[in-house]
């Protein structure tokens, strides 16, 4: 009975040694399926929108061409701005103000005296226009945007395509003390190993020379999709991405987007997501065991007090958000029509957004940092294009739909991403957090100073981080 036993022994031997790797292999391909989609499942659409005035044209139809594009002025333009400096009406400040109540109004004055009697805006024009400017219509709106390559490429060296995007208050014009140490680092003493860039400065929809969307819900999702239409029609297969402010959001999306063009992404400032119990747990413990919640001692340094840091002082920089987010139109209207009053809205921020200390100071301490021709020139590129409204509009169409910016974090960020935490930014995003969102941060450095302005302030050492952050992906 045994011996006839054997033969049925050795067959189901012979199934489980065919059966057993084949289930083996059928599950663990499933696993391997499930574990691959999980990553390329989860991108933003690009979509195709259309945010022009008139109706869409045929697929295929749309002015591709790119053209030259040059900033001008007129003796109209300039004495309509000094008719309007010359009305200005002065309300003496609250003494002792400083800059507590906003912008101080007897250093306004001043500001204003430079304006009409000093600045020349002739003269800036002309040094606006030493970058090549261009214009190129994308889904219906005309994209203009500044696009700098190296005059001098020496053997060896690798030409990466870096598009850097402004925010608000912001403008292309921020970048223009940057531009030539990314396009020339070695001229400028900077350790540039391989690496040298040819940069790409789109203004956004709605800011500056850029044409503003006609249509509702134009946000960073669809800006995102345009810029990404931009490098693609320059020629563009692979670059990297920088940002801060709504740079930031924008070019996070790009990479959410279509993270297989995207070599890497340099972010200056970061959005966190919604806080939760487990945040709120880690904010208690982190104010006496900061490593044991994932802290450093820097982190701790610059997160806490939280209260003050995190709650009154956005409490105090934010009051301009809510008025964009719902009414932008209402108050834009009276900074379109007052030179004065868009100076002092705009450049307030770059005060207190440079340097929080600087609000005990009657000048800001906005002279400390930039120099007037600086500021007002930012100011004069919202002037000359009334686009402080659409500016401020931008506000209403991304936070309408996401108060609080976190509504793609669930997608997250696998592209490899440098973050320069800069100490007198907005709010600081410890790294432990950033990866919630940001699944592959390879550079994560705590710059020594400067604020949320970083190209417009602090050139020089954000140009050296955007440097070493590229080195290390192309190491990769």
């Amino acid at each position: 009975q045994a011996i006839l036993c054997l033969p049925r022994a050795f067959d189901y031997s012979q199934k489980n040694a065919v059966l057993v790797p084949a289930a083996a292999l059928g599950v663990g391909g499933m696993l391997l399926y499930c574990h691959r989609s999980g990553h390329k499942i989860k991108t933003l659409d690009m979509g195709n929108g259309w945010w022009g005035s008139e109706e869409r044209p045929p697929i295929g139809k749309e002015d591709p061409s790119i053209r030259p594009f040059k900033i001008e002025t007129s003796d109209k333009e300039i004495e309509d701005l000094h008719r309007r400096l010359d009305q200005f009406r002065f309300t003496p400040h609250v003494e002792g103000a400083a800059f507590h109540y906003g912008f101080n109004s007897s250093y306004l004055q001043k500001v204003v005296a430079y304006w009409r009697n000093q600045f020349d805006w002739r003269k800036q024009v002309e040094m606006l226009n030493k970058y090549p400017h261009f214009h190129t219509t994308i889904e219906g709106i005309d994209i203009h945007f500044i696009h700098v390559k190296p005059p001098y490429v020496p053997h060896g060296k690798t030409v990466q395509p870096l598009l850097m995007v402004h925010g608000w208050p912001g403008s292309f014009y921020e970048f223009y003390k940057i531009i030539p140490l990314l396009t020339e680092p070695a001229k400028h003493g900077l350790d540039e190993g391989d690496v040298v860039f040819e940069v790409i400065c789109p203004s956004i929809p709605g800011y500056g020379f850029s044409e503003a969307p006609h249509q509702k819900g134009f946000d960073s999702i669809a800006t995102a999709g345009i810029f990404h239409k931009l490098m693609s029609r320059l020629g563009f297969k692979k670059y990297y991405l920088q940002g801060g402010d709504w740079g930031s959001r924008i070019t996070t999306n790009m990479a959410q987007m279509l993270p297989q063009t995207v070599k890497g992404l340099h972010l200056n400032l970061v959005f966190i997501g919604k806080q939760s119990l487990g945040r709120l747990i880690s904010i208690m413990v982190g104010a006496y065991v900061p490593w044991l919640v994932g802290l450093s001692r820097e982190d701790a340094r610059r997160f806490y007090p939280f209260m003050q840091k995190n709650v009154y002082d956005l409490l105090r920089e934010s009051g301009y958000l809510h008025i964009q987010a719902t009414k932008p139109d209402t108050a834009g209207c009276g900074l379109n029509d007052s030179p004065v009053g868009l100076a002092a809205y705009i450049l307030e921020k770059f005060s207190t957004w440079t340097d929080k200390s600087f609000l005990h100071k009657d000048d800001g301490g906005l002279e400390s940092k930039y120099s007037l021709d600086e500021l007002l020139t930012n100011v004069m590129i919202y002037w000359v294009t009334s686009s402080i409204v659409p500016s401020m509009r931008y506000y209403k169409e991304n936070l309408s739909k996401d108060p609080d910016l976190s509504a793609h974090n669930r997608i997250g960020v696998r592209v490899p991403t440098g973050i320069a935490d800069f100490p007198q930014e907005i709010a600081h995003v410890p790294r432990v957090w950033a990866k919630d969102v940001y699944k592959n941060i390879i550079s994560y450095s705590y710059m020594p100073r400067g604020g949320h302005f970083a190209a417009f302030e602090e050139p020089r050492l954000l140009a050296q981080d955007i440097i070493q952050f590229v080195q290390k992906v192309e190491q990769l």
